[in-house]
């Protein structure tokens, strides 16, 4: 599957504990408006607060070439398709302390798929470690040395 839009800042921002692929529920505006990758996925989540997993504040541009713009909205709660056993287990991690579920990337094809994680929220420190990390590696990359 060919990808369409990815948070980079979760992988920053979170550990990744688990990963899982699902379906998501969307209109046909926005499915090719996906398909064009114009998906914005920063600052969004997965509720289960109905029993149901939801993606929360995610945004999806109105396709340019759609007729009937008027009352579109870009940020709407999106019904995510799971298995049961799935959504179990991730209502389980997410009511551990400090587990997120949040979307990772959107993946398409013939079909809309989300991968969703459940991650640990990094500590300031920790982040600042693997900036440092990071900067090391680059350095040995081009020069050689450290």
């Amino acid at each position: 599957m060919k990808l369409l839009a990815k948070n980079k800042k979760a992988t920053f921002d979170y550990e990744i504990l688990e990963k899982v692929e699902t379906g998501i529920v969307l209109t046909g505006q926005e499915v090719k408006s996906a398909r064009g990758g114009n998906v914005d996925l920063s600052g969004s989540y997965i509720s289960f607060a109905t029993g149901k997993p939801v993606m929360k504040n995610s945004k999806i541009q109105p396709y340019k070439y759609a007729s009937n713009l008027g009352g579109y909205d870009p940020e709407r709660e999106r019904e995510l398709l799971m298995h049961k056993k799935e959504i179990s287990k991730f209502i389980g991690l997410s009511e551990e302390n400090g587990i997120s579920i949040i979307p990772l990337e959107v993946l398409g094809g013939r079909t809309i798929k989300i991968l969703i994680a459940a991650g640990r929220g990094r500590k300031k420190y920790d982040k600042r470690q693997r900036i440092k990390e990071r900067d090391i590696e680059k350095r040995i990359k081009k020069t050689g040395d450290y």
